[in-house]
């Protein structure tokens, strides 16, 4: 897929879940997959398979054509993307308080999905362990970052970084006084079979 569509899809299954006042646990019912998968592709942590993707627009009861008749590649991008700060996309995740993530860029590249967010973590910003179907690039811009891990914590300062499996249940804490930013990378491999 070109662009954002990955993204384009888990946002609008996520708002026409919430339009029509439908619970994740319904749509994972109907669908036929557990609660946690539905969390998962609506939060981007996961790409859908086409068959699950296809089970889940029919829960939601919504025609295929019209799931997506709103979906325009922008196949005039050229070798070089320049995206200004002031059109970058706020977007929001699972069940957490004092995230503040915007979209700089997504696109797909050969077979895999590359996205690149800057998230700014207040200093009482707090969420579960989660996973991701991705690996994951952090690099902290501002601000002192603790990356808690099942079996270790990671202390950040301002121009560290780190590379992770998502796959590996984590969280970031801020432990400054002011918000922490950082740029993060997903990188999301489709399955090859």
């Amino acid at each position: 897929m070109e662009d954002n569509t990955i993204f384009k899809i888990s946002n609008k299954i996520k708002e026409i879940r919430k339009i029509n006042g439908v619970t994740i646990q319904e749509i994972a019912h109907k669908a036929g997959v557990s609660k946690g998968l539905i969390s998962q592709i609506e939060n981007n942590r996961t790409v859908p398979s086409l068959f699950v993707l296809i089970n889940i627009i029919n829960a939601l009861d919504v025609d295929l054509n019209e799931f997506f008749k709103d979906f325009n590649s922008d196949s005039t991008l050229g070798p070089i993307i320049v995206k200004r700060k002031e059109n970058y996309e706020e977007f929001e995740k699972e069940q957490a308080i004092g995230f503040h993530y915007k979209r700089i860029l997504s696109s797909s590249v050969d077979s895999s999905t590359l996205d690149i967010v800057l998230l700014e973590l207040l200093p009482d910003a707090k969420r579960p362990m989660v996973e991701t179907e991705a690996f994951e690039y952090k690099y902290i811009l501002s601000g002192q970052v603790e990356y808690v891990f099942k079996d270790q914590v990671i202390v950040l300062n301002e121009g560290d970084s780190i590379f992770f499996n998502g796959r590996l249940s984590h969280t970031p804490r801020n432990i400054g006084k002011d918000k922490a930013i950082m740029l993060i990378v997903y990188f999301f491999e489709q399955n090859k079979k």
